[in-house]
């Protein structure tokens, strides 16, 4: 009895359905950022807005389906890791398809991988999200001890630009904060930011504050 009560609390650890109890920057004496931007002029400032557009994902749980679709976007109930990338920064006023879409047609260059430009798609590839935000916004550390460095609303990319996540306002008890992200796992919102550096490693930390680039080399 007493392995199957233990298998059965590692699952539901694993899938975020035991209850923990969750922390705040101020608990840590962590100053939370302030964007400078508010782009869409509705009164809150970008970080913030991009975090109401994830936990609004979030509270959505669209069902995890990977497809192509004509015109590029996936019904509201439908949606990948990327999905919650463009459906988080328009919140903020911030059309995602069109930026990344307008970035490879300007600076091919920068994204080897593409063969041939489908506006349809690109944006919803996390290769090409990871290549934009290196490209236009604010690069962080990707040091998960250094906790200050980690704000809500700061998107993440994973292994081998095989996934991508948005950092929660919520953190654990050691100050690192939730991840929110689709994965097809039941709670879009959840304690796993360490769990997925440990298994896929995270290799991209970015600030949505866009920056200009002199060049297309940059």
């Amino acid at each position: 009895m007493l392995p199957v009560i233990i298998i059965a609390y590692i699952i539901l650890d694993y899938y975020s359905l035991i209850p923990k109890k969750s922390y705040v920057a101020s608990d840590f004496s962590i100053t939370t950022i302030v964007s400078p931007v508010d782009y869409n002029q509705n009164g809150i400032d970008d970080y913030q807005d991009i975090l109401n557009g994830a936990l609004q994902e979030a509270k959505r749980k669209p069902k995890y389906v990977n497809a192509y679709y004509n015109g590029g976007y996936p019904p509201d109930n439908e949606g990948v890791c990327t999905d919650l990338i463009w459906r988080a920064l328009k919140e903020a006023g911030y059309l995602l398809k069109d930026m990344v879409t307008e970035d490879i047609k300007n600076n091919r260059e920068a994204y080897p991988n593409i063969i041939y430009q489908d506006s349809n798609i690109d944006f919803r590839r996390v290769i090409n999200l990871d290549i934009f935000l290196k490209r236009n916004t604010l690069v962080l550390t990707n040091d998960l001890s250094q906790i200050s460095e980690w704000q809500p609303g700061d998107i993440v990319v994973f292994g081998n630009q095989e996934h991508i996540g948005i950092i929660s306002n919520k953190r654990n008890r050691k100050g690192i904060p939730y991840l929110i992200h689709n994965a097809g796992q039941p709670k879009l919102e959840e304690d796993t930011l360490e769990r997925w550096n440990k298994k896929k490693k995270i290799t991209g930390h970015y600030r949505f504050f866009l920056t200009i680039k002199k060049d297309s080399t940059q």
